[in-house]
Formats: structure tokens, sequence, C-alpha cells
């Protein structure tokens, strides 16, 4: 699965910057499975086909549907510029369920500690 293109875009009043990605395919319940590696998964299964919601502290959070090809994306403003190649490897590198781990968690290291430092100092 990877994201085809960004559809909308919003500034939001909490100072969060929405996009709505399309997606190549549709969401499942397996990728927010596979997201509680990388942050804080929240489902609610009796929405529709299932709707998640995933959050990664300092960096952005996700919104979907299972079954859709749209997602939401709430990205903090100041680490945009950061965050956003790592949010592309997520879906990139699930590979339809057998997901690269050993790279994302390498990347996800390195991303953290720039974000930190970005947002915190040293």
């Amino acid at each position: 699965m990877r994201i085809v293109r960004s559809i909308r875009h919003k500034s939001c009043a909490d100072g969060t910057l929405m996009k709505e990605f399309v997606l190549s395919a549709p969401l499942t319940r397996e990728f927010f499975s596979y997201l509680r590696e990388f942050g804080e998964v929240t489902a609610m299964p009796g929405v529709g086909e299932g709707f998640y919601t995933f959050d990664k502290p300092d960096c952005f959070s996700i919104k979907g549907f299972a079954g859709d090809t749209t997602v939401e994306v709430r990205f903090r403003r100041e680490a945009m510029d950061l965050t956003t190649d790592f949010l592309y490897s997520l879906f990139a590198l699930y590979r339809d369920g057998d997901p690269d781990f050993q790279t994302l968690k390498r990347r996800e290291a390195a991303l953290m500690t720039r974000v930190h430092e970005h947002l915190y100092g040293r």
C-alpha cells in the first residue's frame, strides 16, 4: 500500500495541518495492528467496517475507516518537514502485510532524535 496523492489540505484550530491522502489499496484492520509498533492505535470496530486512529506523539496522527482508500493525517506543523518521509515509509514498507520492520525501526529512531532536537533542543 502506498500514498498515491494528497487531495485536501486544511489548517486546523489546534495548530496542526490536516492532509487527506488517497491510497493505492484499501485500509485494513491488519494495517492498523502493524502501526501499533510505532505508536498508539485506537480501534472503534462498531463504526462502519471499523474506524481506527493512530497517534505518533510529536509527529502526526492518522484516522481512517477499514475498507476505505482515503486517510486523514494531522501533522504537528513544527515537525512536518521532518516527519512526512516517515509517514510515506509506513505505508510503502507495509508491503501488503510483510513489513520491513528493521528498516522502519532504524528510520523511526533517527527521526525521533531529529524531531526531539528540533522541538525541544538538545
